[in-house]
């Protein structure tokens, strides 16, 4: 009998997967209010921070860069440290991704009015349907569903100067 090699134990649960990599932004304004980014699907609404998917060759921060112009209109800002990681496993609406892995880095913005280059038609083709600032007092008071589900509490400690030294991984 030849000895074969035993099967790996613990495959990883990703395998075979098609993870979609992304980068989002947490963007505080002066007054410690954050931009939310409002999607509809069919599961439901969700408040998101604003970002998306990585384009073939992009780095996390050009992909924050673009998404930033596109969704919200905001330019020339900083894009801070990584702070946190995310990964979501959930088949897309579309079919082509099982999920999503996620780069969410810290952006300090002065105020403004997001005034996104997408139009309304373009933002609703993914599903974007609002754009707004909350302040970690509403999302706290809020029945809203927020991704992160704990924003709440992830927005707080950075707001009490807690901003890790190296990307934790939040929760969906």
């Amino acid at each position: 009998m030849t000895d074969l090699p035993d099967p790996d134990p613990d495959p990883s649960p990703l395998e075979g997967l098609r993870i979609r990599e992304a980068a989002r932004a947490l963007i505080i304004d002066p007054d410690d209010r954050v931009l939310l980014v409002r999607f509809e699907f069919p599961a439901g609404t969700r408040w998101a921070l604003p970002g998306g998917g990585r384009e073939q060759g992009e780095t996390p921060v050009e992909t924050i860069r673009r998404e930033l112009i596109e969704e919200v209109g905001l330019r020339g800002v900083e894009v801070g440290p990584h702070i946190w990681t995310r990964l979501h496993v959930i088949a897309f609406i579309d079919g082509r991704w099982d999920g999503q892995r996620e780069q969410i880095h810290l952006v300090r913005a002065p105020r403004f009015e997001p005034a996104p280059v997408f139009t309304a038609e373009e933002l609703a083709a993914e599903f974007v349907f609002e754009i707004r600032w909350w302040t970690l007092a509403e999302i706290r008071a809020s029945e809203a569903v927020f991704v992160p589900r704990l924003l709440g509490e992830y927005l707080g400690a950075i707001l009490d100067g807690h901003v890790p030294n190296a990307p934790i991984d939040i929760d969906v």
